[in-house]
C-alpha cells in the first residue's frame, strides 16, 4: 500500500525592501509552515510571481524599481491569486490605491506575526471556498442564481454577465455570493467584514467599500446599491 501523500506546503511571495523586515516575515511564516520565497523590489517580484506556482502574495506599498501599486496591477492582469498589501503608514491614500489595483486586503507595519498569520488563512480560505452540500447537488433553478444580466453558479463557482464570464478574485467572488444569498437585503459592512474576510474583530471598512467598487465594475454599477448610512444590497431584477 502506497503512503499517503504529504499536501504541499502553502507557497508564499514576499516583496519587501527593507532586508530587516522581508527577513523576519520570511523566518516567521517559515516557522508556520509555509514555503516562502523573496525579492528586494518590484521587478523582481514580477518575475519571481511569473516564475511560479504562489498560492499568495505579500506586497510592501513602497518599493523600488516598480512600487507596490504598479506590482499589484501587473499581478491582476494575468492573475487572481490573493494578494495582501503591506503599509508602513496605513496612510488612507496607500491603502485605497493597493485595494483599487485589486489586493484582497492590507496590513500596516510593523504587523504581529500572528494578526499577518491570520489574514494570510483568512485568504486562503476565500481562494479555496466550496459551497456546503447535503444529499444530491440541486437542479440548476436552485443553484444557478439571476440577476437580469447577471447568472451565479454557486456550485461551480462561475459568474457570467451577458453570457460572458466574468473574472473574479476569491474575495470579489465570496462578497458576490454573500449579496446573492440574501438578495435585496441590506448588508452592513461589518457584516460583510465578518463574514466575507473573516476578521474575528474590528477591521478597517474600507476593505469593503473598495471591493464593492471593484465588483460593481465588472457585473455591472447598478447591480449594487449603496443604502446611505447602512451598507449594501444586491438588486434582485
Amino acid at each position: 500500500m502506497s503512503e499517503p501523500r504529504v499536501p504541499d506546503p502553502v507557497s508564499v511571495l514576499v516583496v519587501e525592501d527593507d532586508d530587516t523586515i522581508r527577513r523576519a516575515v520570511q523566518l516567521a511564516l517559515q516557522r508556520y509552515g509555509y514555503r516562502v520565497d523573496v525579492a528586494a523590489d518590484g521587478l523582481g517580484g514580477l518575475e519571481a510571481f511569473r516564475a511560479g506556482g504562489h498560492d499568495l502574495l505579500i506586497l510592501d506599498v513602497m518599493l523600488p524599481e516598480l512600487d507596490g501599486i504598479g506590482l499589484c496591477h501587473r499581478i491582476r492582469e494575468e492573475s487572481l491569486v490573493p494578494v495582501l498589501m503591506m503599509s508602513a503608514r496605513g496612510d488612507a491614500l496607500d491603502v485605497v490605491a493597493g485595494l483599487e489595483a485589486g489586493a484582497d486586503d492590507y496590513v500596516v507595519k510593523p504587523v504581529d506575526t500572528a494578526v499577518l498569520v491570520a489574514r494570510i488563512r483568512a485568504l486562503l480560505r476565500r481562494a479555496t471556498f466550496e459551497p456546503e452540500q447535503s444529499g444530491p447537488p440541486p437542479g440548476p433553478p436552485d443553484h444557478v442564481l439571476v440577476f437580469g444580466d447577471l447568472s451565479v453558479d454557486t456550485l461551480g463557482m462561475e459568474v457570467r454577465r451577458a453570457g460572458e464570464p466574468v473574472p473574479l478574485t476569491p474575495t470579489e467572488l465570496r462578497l458576490l455570493l454573500e449579496f446573492a444569498a440574501a438578495p435585496g437585503s441590506v448588508l452592513d459592512r461589518r457584516r460583510l467584514l465578518r463574514e466575507v474576510w473573516d476578521y474575528g474583530w474590528e477591521g478597517d471598512t474600507r476593505v469593503v467599500d473598495l471591493c464593492v467598487l471593484r465588483l460593481r465594475k465588472k457585473i455591472g454599477s447598478g447591480r449594487i446599491e449603496t443604502v446611505r448610512g447602512f451598507g449594501y444590497k444586491l438588486v434582485r431584477d
